[in-house]
């Protein structure tokens, strides 16, 4: 930003510092409202490298210096009971323009600074720092940020395929899911050492895959949420977890059709059975059960195997469903001369 070498000494450094304030000023810049952010930038920059310790940081840690300073890798950082340090520029540029005093409230410090005698901020200084009040300004900074208050963790929504077998008798997954947790070093608090974890950027979580196994009752269908309670985003200072919902999808069975906790099953049977009567094989979800159909069954009635369909989700909701059966009468298509002989037959005795 300052458009120095990496090896440039102190009187350069500051030269460079010089002419850039000097270009970006805002207010020399009026027009421009891009000069603020690089007027900004440049005064980052200058107190990064007038600085020998946070130089030293930049060249070794890179933009993430300030993290690594605030987590304790520097020894020059201040101890308790003395203020954080105020970056500014070099004396003969901006320090004589302010003068005052700090004071500390627990981690936090209130600097309150007045002008010189007969002298007031321009309106670009009152931008960055506050208004005027009878010539002075106060601002605040902290140490460190706080986490006073608990925050509950977020709830996870996980989308769960499961069989229409399995709907009927509950089931159990194993879920691989990437989550938070809490994180390590901080012990999600987000703070280490005093400032920032910079493990976790301050967030108090990292991201870590987790195994879940989970058990899902019967009786769910497509769209149920089942609740898997402090499975979720682990909570902030000291705030409870939050939980896993189970999406559950239950995708169209081959066999049976789900109507509620009924199912219901299309049988063919042969004609003769349907004419005559008999017994027939009927599949359900425990396996195959006989069932006898009386002799002159209609094409598309429909028999109830009572009990055999599926579980409520809830018990007090009501009862386990039936299997409803519908026939479907198998006509033949192409008769042998025997066959043809049989039904010219049973049509002269039926008129």
């Amino acid at each position: 930003m300052l458009g120095v070498g990496s090896k440039a000494d102190d009187a350069e450094i500051k030269r460079a510092f010089r002419d850039k304030a000097r270009k970006f000023h805002p207010d020399v810049n009026r027009d421009d409202p891009s000069a603020e952010d690089r007027f900004k930038d440049v005064n980052e920059a200058y107190e990064v490298l007038s600085d020998p310790s946070k130089r030293a940081l930049y060249d070794r840690f890179g933009e993430n210096w300030q993290r690594y300073r605030d987590a304790g890798v520097n020894s020059d950082r201040p101890s308790r009971g003395q203020p954080p340090p105020r970056a500014k520029a070099p004396p003969d540029d901006f320090e004589t323009w302010f003068s005052g005093t700090a004071s500390q409230n627990g981690d936090s410090w209130t600097y309150t600074e007045t002008p010189p005698s007969g002298r007031r901020f321009s309106d670009f200084f009152n931008m960055l720092f506050g208004s005027q009040n009878g010539g002075s300004r106060t601002s605040s900074s902290s140490q460190r940020p706080r986490r006073d208050t608990p925050q509950r963790g977020e709830d996870t929504d996980v989308a769960v395929e499961i069989s229409l077998r399995e709907a009927a008798t509950g089931t159990i997954r194993n879920l691989q899911l990437q989550m938070p947790t809490t994180c390590t070093l901080c012990k999600g608090t987000g703070l280490a050492r005093g400032a920032m974890c910079p493990r976790c950027d301050g967030t108090g979580q990292m991201r870590t895959q987790k195994t879940l196994e989970v058990s899902i009752p019967k009786g769910v269908r497509t769209g149920s949420r089942v609740k898997i309670a402090s499975q979720g985003t682990p909570g902030i200072g000291g705030g409870t977890n939050g939980d896993v919902f189970l999406i559950i999808e239950v995708p169209a069975d081959p066999t049976f059709e789900r109507l509620g906790n009924d199912l219901r099953h299309t049988l063919t049977v042969p004609i003769s059975t349907a004419v005559l009567g008999g017994e027939i094989v009927v599949p359900t979800l425990e396996g195959r059960v006989a069932m006898t159909v009386p002799e002159g069954t209609q094409n598309g009635r429909i028999f109830r195997l009572r009990g055999k369909g599926l579980p409520p989700l809830n018990p007090k909701d009501g009862k386990v469903g039936d299997i409803l059966v519908e026939i479907r009468v198998d006509i033949p298509q192409e008769l042998t001369e025997q066959e043809r002989e049989i039904f010219t037959r049973l049509k002269n005795l039926r008129q």
